[in-house]
């Protein structure tokens, strides 16, 4: 059932995509736009989404900021993946942009990504201009030099490291590189609402790091195929990881714990929070 839900989702966010890209006309970066946004299981979207309904937002509202974190998450894989970060060619099991294109209309089509973000999370369709604004700056903290870039910046400092990180700075480094995205689009339900954002910022925060350790654990028992990606790449590299910290089987337990944290942090929810549990779980047993 949930991942029926998760995939309901997913059809309604590339649809409001794919009709809005539409006026965008069809240049080679809009291509490469239109390349990079399909597939995914858009968990971030997701979130905002279910998030917004606990607190009564229409999905006619909700679904505006929860395709503009797609795309800022698309912007984010298209830039990681070029030769001067983490160079990689295949993405979703496809060539990544840069492949597909080249390198140039990699860099434009993800800061016009990136801009697209900003754009839906502000259309008026989404409340009045002070939820607007409210969501716009959350999402430039968590994106930016104190978010997401923060943590990709740590990651290719670690690569360079003489010294493998610790199990803290690793930790810190992915509350940027994937936790900063997934709180702010956990915590979006509340900031539309003016509402109290800690419940969900704890459940987020777990889910963040379970999603990471279940990178990690797939990266040593994952199929490409499935994962549409190439791994083991951070064993080849030398990296630390939460698996050469842990052992597969500590981090295959510290992810349960921590998603039994966050369907705990979901208590003042309810039921009505119940497939904001049901992601927890499906962050540590998906294949891809």
């Amino acid at each position: 059932m949930f991942r029926a839900d998760l995939a309901s989702c997913a059809d309604a966010v590339q649809a409001h995509l794919d009709t809005y890209l539409v006026a965008m006309g069809d240049t080679h970066v809009v291509q490469a736009m239109r390349y990079t946004l399909q597939g995914g299981k858009r968990m971030r979207a997701f979130l905002v989404m279910e998030s917004a309904r606990l607190f009564d937002i229409s999905n006619a509202q909700s679904i505006w900021p929860a395709a503009g974190i797609e795309t800022i998450h698309a912007y984010s894989l298209v830039h990681d993946d070029l030769p001067c970060m983490d160079d990689d060619d295949l993405r979703r099991g496809r060539p990544t942009v840069h492949k597909a294109w080249d390198e140039a209309t990699a860099v434009l089509a993800g800061d016009a990504l990136q801009t697209l973000g900003f754009e839906l999370t502000l259309a008026p369709q989404v409340g009045d201009a002070t939820v607007r604004a409210a969501l716009a700056l959350e999402l430039a903290r968590a994106s930016g030099a104190q978010g997401m870039v923060l943590g990709q910046a740590l990651d290719i400092a670690a690569e360079t490291a003489q010294t493998p990180l610790s199990l803290d700075q690793i930790i810190s480094l992915q509350q940027g590189k994937t936790g900063a995205l997934i709180s702010y689009s956990a915590r979006a339900g509340a900031i539309m609402a003016g509402a109290d954002e800690r419940p969900l910022a704890d459940y987020a925060r777990a889910i963040g790091l379970a999603f990471q350790i279940a990178d990690d654990i797939l990266d040593i028992e994952g199929d490409p195929e499935k994962a549409g990606k190439r791994l083991n790449k951070d064993e080849q590299a030398g990296k630390a990881t939460f698996v050469s910290h842990l052992g597969l089987e500590g981090a295959k337990t510290r992810a349960r714990d921590l998603v039994t944290k966050a369907c705990d942090a979901l208590a003042p929810y309810g039921a009505r929070a119940e497939r904001l549990r049901d992601l927890a779980e499906f962050v540590i047993s998906r294949d891809s």
